[in-house]
């Protein structure tokens, strides 16, 4: 074996060992595309890149002699434009709910490092697949602890006889220590049933659980949904 196969097997190795890390942390916590696809996606990149780094093992042979020049940045182009495809296929939308934004990020990544691999470039694909790592695990334990605000997708349901007012909602929702950031209205079930459909916002998690068991006691109330809204 040539000095020249021991490097691409090191380099396909080198990505297919990156794309598994970064799979691994993403089936951990059971996202759609997790070890295999990403491992695949490192793989496949890096592949298409030492054909085209050594487009000239092979073209010279299918072709007369002649001065052969080769672009791998336009690989490096189609492969970030078609791995597009395959992040867009774990975004999905779930009501006001946006998921999979993470997981599509990752994807894209993980091709960006398989480019790397591919053209031997170690130093920055190995920093860069570390960095990686430390994003999607250490920084998940970081966001679940600072400060933020949470949002909520909230709906209630009233017999159009027994509804009581905005203002009364109004002031139900700002005792569970949620201020209401839009409010629509809705007439369903051939006029019977009255529906108030609102954005919820609070500082405290914890709130969605109070809302929640406030709800369960609140008389007349044939319905409600209370959906946090998280990527």
């Amino acid at each position: 074996m040539t000095h020249e196969q021991v490097m691409i097997l090191v380099y396909l190795a080198a990505a297919w060992l990156a794309g598994s890390l970064i799979g691994l942390e993403r089936s951990y916590h059971g996202r759609p595309a997790g070890f295999r696809t990403h491992a695949l996606v490192c793989l496949a990149s890096a592949l298409l890149m030492i054909v085209t780094t050594h487009q000239g093992n092979w073209v010279n042979g299918l072709l007369p002699a002649t001065t052969i020049t080769t672009d791998p940045t336009r690989m490096a182009q189609g492969i970030m434009t078609g791995i597009g495809f395959l992040g867009a296929g774990v975004i999905f939308k779930e009501g006001l709910t946006v998921r999979g934004l993470t997981t599509a990020a990752s994807i894209w990544m993980t091709a960006a490092l398989g480019i790397l691999y591919g053209i031997g470039f170690l130093f920055p694909a190995v920093s860069v697949t570390l960095i990686t790592l430390m994003t999607l695990s250490l920084f998940r334990w970081v966001e679940a602890r600072m400060p933020g605000q949470h949002f909520a997708d909230h709906m209630l349901a009233f017999p159009v006889e027994a509804t009581p007012g905005e203002a009364e909602v109004r002031r139900l929702i700002r005792d569970q220590g949620f201020r209401i950031k839009a409010l629509s209205y809705r007439l369903t079930q051939r006029g019977s049933v009255f529906e108030y459909h609102m954005t919820l916002q609070t500082h405290d998690r914890q709130n969605l659980g109070r809302l929640v068991e406030r709800l369960r006691d609140e008389t007349g109330l044939l319905e409600f949904r209370l959906a946090p809204l998280a990527e």
